[in-house]
């Protein structure tokens, strides 16, 4: 059991439980993991670099992230978008299969952050078939 979270503890899932947090100071870091496959979106979407990385940059706001840089986005005329926005403690990255109708979300950041918000926005705009996602929870003791 560590020290109580000193500025978020009502609201910190680790306070709330009694064990360490990265708000503590107390030497252990919590960074919330999003892993999305998004699959059945038309490739015209996996082709668009202004609406992805519109929508990287729309997702990190919704789960009140904030942006450092804009996005990087890189296009492959066959492949599609591949882009990354770094975060503060963190990032957001897209990876694009036209051929597959598929895109993949990967989004790590220092907890607490709500990534579903993130992952809402790019259901909403892209209409995907099937969204397959994990997210998790990763803890790591500062050296």
């Amino acid at each position: 059991m560590g020290r109580r979270c000193h500025s978020r503890p009502d609201t910190c899932r680790f306070c709330l439980i009694g064990l360490s947090c990265v708000h503590g100071a107390s030497g252990t870091v919590a960074v919330v993991h999003l892993i999305a496959e998004l699959t059945g979106i038309p490739p015209v979407h996996l082709h668009d670099r202004a609406l992805l990385g519109g929508l990287l940059i729309a997702a990190a706001g919704a789960a009140g992230l904030h942006a450092i840089f804009p996005p990087t986005l890189q296009s492959d005329g066959i492949r599609g978008v591949d882009g990354l926005l770094l975060l503060e403690g963190g990032h957001a990255a897209i990876h694009a299969h036209a051929t597959e109708r598929t895109l993949l979300l990967d989004v790590l950041v220092p907890e607490p952050a709500v990534l579903s918000r993130a992952l809402d926005v790019f259901t909403r705009r892209l209409l995907p078939k099937t969204v397959s996602a994990e997210q998790l929870i990763r803890l790591a003791t500062r050296r």
